[in-house]
């Protein structure tokens, strides 16, 4: 699936972080394999959010900065596989796609999801897997954090939610952020919007976290907040302070 120059399907930031957190960002890039062509789309949807989370992974590296936090990233897009569904999910691999219809993921053979599979999924969460290991073995505390962002529009319906924290059955850390950040006026902050476990969107959550026992939250970032530096910026300062302050509570 992957050329030799297109290099490993997955990046790994401070991996010898002494903080207590892991963050993930399973759709930071919009490239495709050279191999996939561009699935039929046009330039204006591999730009948009169908094929990517905008801002997350900007949020994300500033994240592991302020937090001394190792950040693991996917180097290529959701349209090729995207690493919050398993396998067997359709939305793995979708064919349609919001309003837009991907001709290149349309009548997969079991052959081509099972290449796309091993090439980009499990790679990327073999990698994760490893890290929560020798974090485990050397007695480091580990809360996973999962860094998405949504768009303010889908299906013609303007979402009012600016930051939603979700959980999946383990609600520790996500119940600890949202009583901290009740009184914010900074953001419209939800539990479990723009999505929830119900929509398939926990994977990553319930794979790492909730098999380990480890605190465990997915943070949804509206991405008109978070499209230029300083947008960022805010946010990632916001979400350091409700982190630390939540994290330190629990412990």
């Amino acid at each position: 699936m992957l050329t030799q120059a297109e290099g490993d399907p997955v990046a790994v930031l401070n991996p010898d972080a002494r903080g207590s957190v892991l963050i993930v960002c399973e759709h930071a890039s919009r490239a495709l394999p050279e191999r996939l062509g561009t699935l039929g789309l046009s330039e204006e949807a591999l730009a948009s959010h169908i094929a990517w989370d905008p801002g997350a992974l900007a949020v994300a590296e500033r994240l592991s900065r302020s937090l001394d936090a190792t950040l693991v990233h996917q180097r290529f897009s959701r349209l090729a596989y995207d690493c919050n569904r398993p396998p067997e999910a359709p939305g793995a691999m979708p064919d349609v796609s919001e309003i837009y219809e991907i001709p290149g993921n349309r009548d997969l053979s079991p052959q081509d999801r099972d290449e796309r599979t091993k090439a980009l999924y499990r790679p990327f969460h073999a990698r994760i897997e490893e890290i929560v290991a020798v974090r485990q073995a050397r007695g480091q505390q580990t809360a996973l954090l999962t860094m998405h962002s949504f768009t303010p529009v889908y299906h013609g319906v303007k979402r009012a939610v600016e930051i939603g924290v979700l959980h999946d059955a383990d609600s520790r850390l996500a119940d600890a952020m949202l009583m901290r950040a009740a009184d914010t006026s900074l953001y419209r902050i939800a539990r479990n919007e723009p999505y929830g476990p119900a929509d398939g969107v926990t994977h990553t959550l319930q794979l790492h976290g909730l098999r380990h026992g480890l605190p465990n939250v997915m943070i949804e970032v509206r991405n008109d907040l978070i499209s230029d530096e300083t947008g960022q910026d805010v946010a990632a300062d916001f979400l350091t302070g409700l982190l630390q302050e939540s994290l330190s509570a629990l412990s």
